[in-house]
């Protein structure tokens, strides 16, 4: 696992990279890779372009869904109802008959292993009090929370076109779903980050929905690692792939954002638009999602910059007012991990400390009390962590702060008589 800063925690900041090499020759409308816990670009095109999604659009569904698991809105084991709109719904899925009831958790694995439209619109109903429309204000909601661009736009859970919706396309969204690849980039990494158990459903090549069901879901994404020993799939199979979401319409054409591991690095990629035309072939997303990854993999690594619990040479303590002692020993909160190209020197993270204003340095003090802060700068960008007590500092008594005022005082006195 990689160590993150404080800053880290945040909703990632996604940054221009390099340009983009030419050797890729990537066949699709627009593509982006980037780490997955800071939000570094690793390579980019036309990665701001609004696209039409598809089902990649289910990956803030899952988000939302998952959330609602953890504030205990949604359990597991819960049943839910399928309504005549989820019924009803085209495309991919069509396991669930109106009124047929699931679990949550048997509806997420279809939702998340093969993009099955009635179960994701089941459990977006769910978790909206039986509305889709009302669950996709909330995905608009969550878009803004994200900072995703300002055409990020969805008008369903599923990711379907207004006209594939039918009599149940929204009333009061406007549009169309809209999507940037950095968009997709950025949801996807949220997910995996706050939501890391999706992966055990989406790195999953095949599951019944039902035990009595003759055949299982097959998962759509044909890169998962697991399938190196599939008799179909195996010439796809990608080492360490584990997830994430497939999407395709006439007008998306076929698109993937993946994620995959290695080293104790996780890249996110994504593209959009392949395969397109009345001769687009869907193994044309795997294809090119695995010219990105290579690329990411054959030529950067995890470089840990900081370690946690680690003093800093520049500021090994800092003063404080009114303690027992006049200083406080400090170290590093967390640890710091970034990722760069091959090769890279160490003297390219350029590394700065500061404390905490003068007025906050006052005992007592408490051991892992934030002190200070640790800039790493490393290609234009600033990271933070954090610089915290190593241990605690009792504030002084009276006795001990009065006459360390007259010492003060005549040292004062002292310093300013001899240098006049």
């Amino acid at each position: 696992m990689l160590n993150t800063s404080l800053a880290l925690v945040q909703p990632p900041t996604v940054s221009a990279a390099d340009t983009p090499p030419t050797e890729l020759q990537l066949q699709a409308s627009s593509a982006i890779l980037i780490e997955a816990t800071t939000g570094q670009v690793l390579y980019e095109y036309n990665a701001d372009k609004a696209l039409p999604p598809a089902s990649m659009a289910k990956m803030m569904t899952e988000y939302l869904v998952m959330e609602a698991i953890e504030s205990g809105k949604l359990q597991m084991d819960q049943t839910i109802n399928t309504s005549q709109a989820a019924a009803d719904a085209i495309g991919s899925g069509q396991l669930l008959a109106y009124n047929e009831q699931a679990t949550v958790d048997n509806m997420f694995a279809a939702m998340s292993i093969y993009s099955a439209n009635d179960a994701t619109i089941a459990l977006a109903e769910a978790v909206a009090g039986g509305s889709e429309e009302n669950f996709a204000k909330l995905m608009n909601e969550k878009a803004k929370e994200f900072g995703l661009s300002p055409d990020a736009h969805f008008i369903n859970a599923t990711g379907l076109g207004r006209a594939d919706m039918g009599k149940h396309a929204p009333t009061e969204l406007q549009g169309e779903t809209l999507l940037t690849a950095r968009d997709a980039a950025i949801i996807a990494s949220h997910l995996i980050n706050d939501h890391k158990n999706v992966l055990e459903y989406t790195k999953t090549p095949s599951r019944k929905f039902r035990e009595k069901d003759k055949d299982p879901m097959i998962n759509w994404n044909w890169m998962l690692a697991a399938n190196k020993s599939s008799r179909n799939f195996a010439k796809y199979a990608y080492e360490g792939l584990d997830g994430l979401k497939t999407g395709h319409t006439n007008e998306a054409g076929y698109c993937f954002t993946g994620t995959a591991e290695r080293n104790g690095m996780r890249l996110i990629s994504v593209v959009m638009g392949t395969g397109m035309g009345p001769k687009g072939k869907e193994e044309a997303r795997f294809i090119e999602t695995a010219k990105l990854l290579n690329y990411g993999f054959n030529n950067f690594e995890s470089k840990t910059v900081l370690t946690a619990k680690t003093e800093i040479d520049s500021l090994k303590t800092v003063n404080i007012k009114k303690g027992v002692e006049l200083q406080v020993p400090v170290v590093t909160q967390t640890g710091l991990t970034l990722v760069a190209k091959k090769g890279t020197p160490a003297d390219q993270f350029q590394i700065t400390t500061e404390p905490i204003e003068e007025g906050k340095r006052v005992a007592p003090i408490q051991k892992d009390q934030v002190m200070g802060k640790v800039k790493v700068t490393y290609q234009n960008k600033e990271y933070s962590v954090n610089l915290i007590a190593k241990e605690e500092v009792e504030k002084a008594g009276w006795f001990r702060l009065f006459f360390r005022a007259i010492k003060d005082f005549f040292v004062d006195t002292f310093t300013g008589a001899k240098k006049s």
